[in-house]
């Protein structure tokens, strides 16, 4: 297989499984991250881990993918990668914004909210309309996002990621709407609480966050990133050439439990 997908927020977790699990699956990997540090060797660590998994085919940048100079200035390059072919996936797992209340000692300010929502949401949607003006959409491709539970429950310190998570549902559907007449469709993939590096910044919580939720979920553990690269890769599929507009849930019944 040739074709090449693109991941916005690569290095770890979802989008780390992802890459890793398409990439055994012979696609090409693209994909974004913003990481200094310990979290950058780990970026390192799984590019090498695709390279072995697909014969190469990876090239990864450190940046920030939400800003539209870097959209701007890594789209030809990535046309150029893909000799002009459309990409098979553009996914969004870009897990970084504010969290905090909306109210009490520390509550969220405009810049805070306006950062959150244009990067876990909004940036979904600069970077499809650029992919699409380049031709680098097409028939069978799939625009895919990452929600979660808060995006129709309240909890604490989640507020402006809550508020993200709509509005790039929002535009998933929209997308989908827009250009399913072109054979790209676009979903969002709802993962149930997840131990990852994210889950840690969300709250300080955590390990209660997790304990609960092995509690009440129907099979008694945890959303793993695996479980969610799973999904996208079946969701990859031609069978898969008409679920459009829609949320997948992959959290093994999380969603449909009642709180502990």
């Amino acid at each position: 297989m040739s074709a090449w997908v693109l991941i916005l927020g690569c290095s770890t977790g979802h989008g780390g499984a992802t890459a890793k699990k398409l990439a055994e699956l012979g696609y090409g990997i693209l994909g974004f991250h913003f990481d200094r540090g310990e979290p950058k060797k780990e970026a390192e660590k799984t590019k090498e881990e695709i390279s072995n998994l697909n014969g190469g085919k990876v090239v990864f940048w450190n940046t920030n993918a939400a800003s539209q100079e870097t959209m701007d200035k890594y789209i030809p390059k990535i046309k150029e990668l893909t000799g002009g072919d459309p990409l098979k996936l553009l996914l969004h797992s870009i897990a970084f914004g504010t969290t905090t209340n909306f109210f009490g000692d520390k509550p969220v300010n405009q810049k805070q909210m306006d950062m959150t929502v244009h990067i876990m949401g909004n940036s979904l949607l600069y970077w499809t309309q650029k992919l699409f003006e380049a031709d680098l959409l097409g028939k069978g491709s799939r625009i895919l996002g990452l929600t979660s539970e808060g995006n129709y429950v309240a909890m604490e310190g989640y507020g402006p990621v809550s508020v993200a998570k709509v509005a790039m549902e929002a535009i998933i559907r929209q997308i989908g709407w827009e250009l399913g007449q072109y054979g790209i469709t676009a979903n969002a993939v709802q993962a149930g609480v997840t131990p990852t590096r994210a889950l840690t910044k969300i709250t300080d919580r955590w390990e209660e966050w997790i304990d609960n939720t092995k509690k009440r979920n129907p099979m008694r553990r945890t959303t793993q990133p695996e479980d969610v690269a799973n999904t996208i890769s079946l969701l990859m599929k031609p069978e898969a050439d008409f679920i459009n507009c829609s949320i997948i849930y992959c959290d093994g019944g999380e969603h449909r439990s009642g709180m502990v």
